[in-house]
């Protein structure tokens, strides 16, 4: 479960790059195109985990009650990370960007040696 919100978070944030470097893109609207165009396979890739894991909720016979809590956890988490990757984390990406943004500005105003660009 983790490791598909790891990738999900990975491949917004890897396109919003890309976006940036070649379509010359401010960083607010690469990541607004890249939630956009990435939304299909982010919950393709959530929604057939979840549906691999309905038969251990839904399941009857012997041991499902041993086996009925993990697949409510692992669907009932795949629900919250989801949300919480799509709207986190276009907001932590542009938090960042401004703090790079902060800290050039504040290096090229403080150390005459930081007059080149960073990027």
């Amino acid at each position: 479960m983790i490791g598909i919100v790891k990738k999900n978070a990975i491949m917004m944030i890897d396109f919003a790059l890309e976006l940036e470097k070649n379509n010359k893109l401010s960083s607010f609207e690469a990541i607004h195109q890249a939630a956009c165009l990435r939304f299909r396979p982010i919950m393709m890739t959530t929604m057939a985990a979840m549906f691999g894991a309905i038969p251990l909720v839904i399941g009857f016979g012997l041991g499902s009650e041993l086996r009925r809590p993990l697949g409510i956890a692992i669907v009932g988490g795949l629900i919250v990370s989801q949300m919480l990757t799509l709207y986190t984390t276009p907001v932590i990406y542009l938090t960042m960007d401004r703090f790079r943004l902060w800290c050039k500005q504040y290096l090229q105003s403080r150390l005459p040696i930081y007059k080149r660009d960073f990027r």
